[in-house]
């Protein structure tokens, strides 16, 4: 098991926590996924270590950045 932790830009609301969610989560592997909205952390948990550009991916397509 694998425990990442991202920061996202531009969230600010429920919705945009359950996007981010939503999209982290369809990527294989990934058993959960916990967003701080207040700090913009989001927490993933997999299977196996995540690609970052894959999970960069995700968050764009909710419609924010990841933090590099």
């Amino acid at each position: 098991m694998a425990v990442e932790t991202y920061t996202v830009a531009g969230m600010s609301c429920s919705h945009c926590v359950a996007s981010v969610s939503a999209e982290i989560g369809r990527i294989r592997g990934v058993t959960d996924v916990r967003v701080d909205l207040a700090s913009g952390r989001v927490t993933v948990t997999s299977d196996q270590p995540l690609d970052t550009e894959a999970v960069a991916a995700a968050v764009d397509e909710a419609g924010y950045e990841l933090a590099r």
